[in-house]
């Protein structure tokens, strides 16, 4: 179906159409939304990835056996503030206008945060925000920009107006974010207006770089020695000359940038040597910061238990995109490379989801604002969210028509980590990516563009892209077709390339 929307379009009207369809107040459950920072789901003991071994998330696990796990579940844009963009407006981000790390979303355009309340809920946007502009729920305390792991700053609602409405949260005691923000959703938890169900986003800061841990966890994994992907030593044919020496490294192959450098690894060992030291040094924090993450969470679950609210409380986990772990010799995340794209999504929803459940098909988070509005309540979605509500398929149906491929685009060229703009499409069996390597009129990136070119990886045989196969005679007939299938899919989307002229040319020298 051809998707239709004017930007501009005014929230209050899809408000009040979709008011006249709500279920009464009582009916509805509290909604209880988790989303953390750059937690790949490779990271998630209930994943059962190579790091599920070492018991990361106890809490997140115990959420999803009582509930279902999305297997496919992917961000459009893998980078922070396009991410929760898409959250907030079910769009993506050539839509709602948030390319890059400078964006911003208005109040009257944060969408999910106004039906929520048309919808009876009493909402509360608590941790990270990264939006830039006032939050447009009943209460908020976010951080401003990225925030300080220790001690931090965040803006509270209240008399004083944005952006001064500032308070510090410190003690004798360093007190650590993640621990700070699960004080604050609790504190609103027990203050709140007990007439109305409550939808609180509750967003950690973790586990964000630098990595940072609460002291508590400083001897955490210490003794342990971390496993490491096969893609961080080996790798036959990954990549392309469109990528060739790009992405920040865990080792010394970016000499400008490189997790030895964050980790203070000494320069004169040998590049072996660095990089497994800075390895162990990386994945350990990291996983440090994740447990804060999960030790949190069970401090608000063991509050919705103690309150008799946990069986009334649909409880969300994800996290705004993945995050690549030494896979392919990379740190952070903008690629479309599975472990940075992917992204953890587990929903506990007592007597609908089935317990134990998981899901194969493709969704993204353009879906999730759709799937809380319904679970809120709407019987239907505004013409303006791009999404898909995930309610059938929690209810174990699939529903007619589901997408077959999942669409992404990386559009902050070469800034921070060396990432060229691409685009690409990901079906169940293939991943196609185009490299066209330009800034366009994305704020924050480079100037200058880098070569474009074609990555294709299959799935079926190759789930950790090892071996791009882009030109291989076996290959040329599936080739044609996600390309067809591709840009099908940027018309139904509205990404039109013929905006950009520059890029128009780079695709008609690079395309066939």
């Amino acid at each position: 179906m051809k998707f239709r929307i004017s930007q501009n379009l005014p929230v209050w009207a899809g408000i009040l159409a979709l008011s006249l369809s709500l279920q009464s107040w009582a009916e509805r459950p509290n909604i209880l939304f988790m989303m953390s920072d750059d937690h790949a789901a490779h990271a998630i003991g209930a994943y059962g990835g190579r790091l599920a071994p070492l018991n990361p998330t106890p809490n997140i696990d115990k959420i999803a056996s009582e509930g279902m796990l999305f297997k496919n579940a992917f961000c459009a844009n893998s980078i922070c503030t396009p991410s929760r963009a898409t959250l907030i407006t079910g769009q993506y981000s050539h839509v709602n206008g948030v390319t890059t790390l400078n964006g911003r979303v208005e109040p009257e355009r944060q969408y999910l945060a106004h039906l929520m309340k048309e919808a009876g809920y009493q909402t509360a946007m608590i941790g990270k925000w990264h939006l830039k502009e006032e939050p447009a729920f009943d209460y908020y305390s976010v951080l401003p920009g990225q925030g300080s792991y220790f001690n931090p700053i965040l803006r509270e609602a209240g008399k004083t107006p944005w952006p001064n409405n500032t308070k510090r949260y410190s003690g004798y005691d360093s007190k650590h974010s993640s621990d700070v923000v699960t004080d604050i959703s609790l504190r609103w938890l027990k203050n709140r207006d007990k007439t109305k169900p409550f939808f609180l986003m509750h967003h950690f800061k973790a586990p964000h770089d630098n990595f940072e841990n609460a002291e508590r966890y400083d001897w955490l994994y210490q003794d342990e020695t971390i496993p490491e992907p096969e893609s961080l030593w080996r790798e036959p044919n990954h990549g392309s000359s469109a990528t060739d020496g790009m992405g920040t490294s865990i080792g010394k192959r970016n000499n400008r940038r490189n997790m030895g450098h964050h980790m203070f690894v000494d320069p004169s060992l040998d590049k072996t040597a660095y990089k497994r030291t800075a390895y162990q040094r990386y994945l350990k924090k990291y996983l440090r910061t994740v447990r804060g993450v999960d030790d949190n969470i069970g401090r608000l679950i063991a509050h919705l238990k103690e309150t008799g609210q946990y069986e009334n409380t649909i409880i969300v986990y994800t996290s705004d995109q993945g995050f690549m772990l030494g896979e392919h010799d990379y740190i952070d995340k903008r690629w479309m490379y599975e472990e940075s794209h992917r992204v953890p999504l587990i929903v506990r929803y007592p007597g609908v989801v089935a317990a134990g459940s998981h899901s194969s098909l493709l969704v993204n988070n353009s879906d999730f604002a759709p799937t809380l509005l319904q679970l809120g309540g709407h019987k239907s979605v505004p013409d303006y969210m791009q999404g898909h509500s995930l309610l059938p398929i929690l209810k174990g149906n699939k529903p007619a028509n589901w997408r077959k491929a999942t669409y992404y685009r990386y559009w902050m060229h070469m800034a921070h980590h060396d990432n060229p703009a691409h685009y690409g499409i990901r079906t169940q069996e293939y991943k196609l990516i185009f490299f066209y390597g330009l800034p366009l009129d994305a704020p924050g990136a480079q100037k200058g563009p880098t070569q474009p070119g074609w990555e294709l990886y299959d799935l079926r045989n190759d789930p950790h892209e090892m071996h791009n196969v882009y030109g291989q005679v076996d290959y040329k007939l599936v080739t044609e077709q996600l390309k067809q299938e591709l840009l099908e899919l940027k018309e139904d989307l509205g990404d039109r390339d013929e905006k950009y002229p520059e890029l128009m040319k780079v695709r008609e020298r690079f395309w066939n």
